[in-house]
């Protein structure tokens, strides 16, 4: 065949690969050559389902034929690992073909596939700004719902803790003035990140001031039921969330409270450390749910603890997990240690995640702790 025989067979290839037509492409090729086009013409074509090539400039010579081709296509679909920019595109592909009795016998190709990176890059760029923005209206959320002041009780000491992880979490916790100068202290935990933990968790601390005033009770129980119906039907089917929910009475001690699917929280009495347990689903899962009651009375130096799982679960650089029976361990060693308990524990936690610790999850502490000087 003449050379320019050779590049008319080459650009009748190409017309083939625009219309996706196989029966010629299989008459043009060599077997081997044609499987592998084909193949690779079905990824362009899902990918670029408006794909479209021309060789715009051709050299022949001996049995060989080099085309420099202009491709086009409008990226809808993933594409060697990038994934789609709905853009149309434009790239540059250089090819050498081996014509032998008239059959191309051998291809070799090269795509310049900048441009599509470019608008990856982009794509990239914008989908991170847009992520940050979600966080940061999540953050600003999350930090409007908390409390700006801790309540001062005589013969009291109330110690907040609240570490946001980058990737915000639902963690809140709240106090609750009631009457009699009784004090409701709740801490919880939304499932999810981001705006919609953050909206859910903002819902949840309205719904229990709301209904915390409008009951004015001394029931922790009553007012978890409410709060659940109500929530159930204002959340996503697959969010919930658990809450420990007490009222203190500052005078006596005593100590009221439910727990709606949350970590227990610990008592440090007398160098041990007991578990707060009662029974309750998480808030929004069921209608209906009733919540158990217990009560306490904490005297003189007793100290009880109210956390979020982002401690428990702070993993170290082997994967191994904090863990409760750590904390429990910390909390009833710490009467001797002359540094707060929320001190301690925090200590405690960076010596074993150690540098460069990545916080998976936000950390809530809040520490309830009856001073000797309590009248």
């Amino acid at each position: 065949m003449s050379l320019e025989e050779n590049k008319a067979l080459c650009n009748r290839g190409a017309e083939a690969i625009n219309r996706g037509n196989f029966d010629t492409i299989d008459e043009i090729y060599a077997p081997e050559n044609a499987q592998k086009l084909k193949e690779m013409l079905t990824e362009a074509r899902r990918a670029f389902p408006d794909f479209h090539g021309m060789n715009v400039i051709q050299i022949a010579e001996g049995d060989l034929v080099a085309n420099r081709t202009i491709l086009h296509g409008t990226h809808l679909g993933e594409f060697q690992g990038l994934t789609a920019t709905g853009k149309r595109v434009t790239v540059q592909a250089l090819s050498i073909d081996r014509v032998v009795d008239g059959k191309i016998v051998e291809s070799w190709s090269q795509m310049d596939l900048g441009e599509l990176f470019q608008q990856q890059l982009k794509q990239a760029v914008a989908e991170r700004e847009r992520v940050e923005q979600e966080l940061e209206v999540a953050r600003s959320i999350q930090q409007a719902s908390l409390p700006k002041e801790v309540p001062t009780l005589e013969g009291w000491e109330i110690a907040p803790f609240y570490q946001p992880a980058r990737e915000v979490g639902g963690d809140f916790y709240d106090f609750h003035p009631i009457s009699e100068g009784r004090l409701g202290v709740v801490v919880g935990d939304t499932t999810g990140k981001g705006v919609p933990a953050a909206l859910v968790m903002s819902t949840t601390c309205g719904m229990l001031q709301a209904v915390s005033r409008a009951l004015g009770s001394s029931s922790p129980g009553e007012e978890l039921e409410q709060v659940n119906d109500t929530l159930l039907a204002r959340i996503q089917a697959n969010m919930f969330v658990t809450c420990f929910y007490c009222i203190l009475e500052p005078q006596s001690g005593r100590l009221s409270y439910a727990n709606a699917g949350h970590d227990l929280p610990y008592l440090h009495r007398n160098g041990d450390a007991e578990e707060l347990r009662a029974r309750g689903m998480p808030l929004g899962l069921m209608p209906g749910m009733s919540y158990e009651e217990k009560e306490i009375v904490l005297e003189a130096g007793d100290a009880a603890l109210f956390y979020s799982d982002g401690l428990v679960e702070a993993h170290d650089p082997e994967g191994k997990m904090f863990g409760f029976p750590r904390l429990r361990a910390l909390v009833a060693e710490h009467g001797d240690d002359e540094r707060s308990l929320v001190d301690f524990l925090l200590e405690e936690l960076y010596s074993f995640v150690g540098k460069g610790w990545e916080q998976e999850d936000d950390i809530t502490l809040l520490i309830l702790q009856c001073s000797a000087t309590r009248t």
